[in-house]
């Protein structure tokens, strides 16, 4: 694992909450990703536990002491039957493809360390995920759905996405969250608005 660290350690998004950047809109949806974290409705425990633990390799977070929930908004997503407004044509509907990528996941597992996902060392587990990646698999449910598709268009686009959702996430990278209504004005490159992080 690399030894990053975010050169903006001290710049924290919230500081942005009762400045002109943010309206009351703004606040209400963050409010929500930050205190309203979804149950469990979708994922059967097991597909959640695979999901948390494929995230883990995905977007570690070793330093956080409390990690940006991850699973439990996917699994939102999913329960609503929210799409993206598109699907592959070789792509089942989206929580079906997230069952068969999920059961393809754990089936790689037993079959090369012959146990759970969940219980492999971070290595095998990179492993695995790398095979699917690279679509080096072996499990007859992949004959269901593109290994390589899933884990680029579905898990990787997920899991990314609801993590680069959430204001610590962007604190870390140093963006200014959304500024709405007051908008971004310098928009070209190495300039930055005036409530950016230097």
């Amino acid at each position: 694992m690399s030894e990053f660290r975010t050169p903006y350690a001290s710049y924290d998004v919230l500081a942005k909450w009762s400045t002109p950047s943010w309206d009351e809109q703004t606040r209400q949806v963050i409010t929500r990703r930050l205190t309203e974290i979804p149950p469990r409705r979708f994922f059967s425990q097991e597909e959640w536990d695979i999901v948390d633990a494929v995230a883990g390799r995905l977007v570690p977070q070793p330093d956080r002491p409390e990690p940006i929930p991850i699973v439990p908004w996917i699994d939102e997503k999913l329960h609503n039957n929210w799409g993206d407004g598109f699907r592959y044509a070789d792509m089942p509907p989206m929580g079906e493809a997230w069952r068969i990528g999920l059961q393809g996941i754990e089936e790689e597992s037993r079959r090369r360390f012959r146990v759970a996902f969940t219980a492999l060392a971070p290595e095998h587990q990179d492993a695995i995920l790398r095979s699917v990646q690279d679509g080096r698999v072996e499990a007859a449910v992949w004959r269901r759905l593109s290994p390589q598709r899933f884990f680029s268009t579905v898990l990787l686009k997920e899991v990314v996405g609801v993590y680069y959702a959430h204001p610590a996430a962007w604190s870390e990278v140093g963006f200014g969250g959304p500024a709405s209504p007051r908008g971004y004005v310098r928009l070209a490159a190495n300039q930055r608005d005036p409530w950016e992080a230097r």
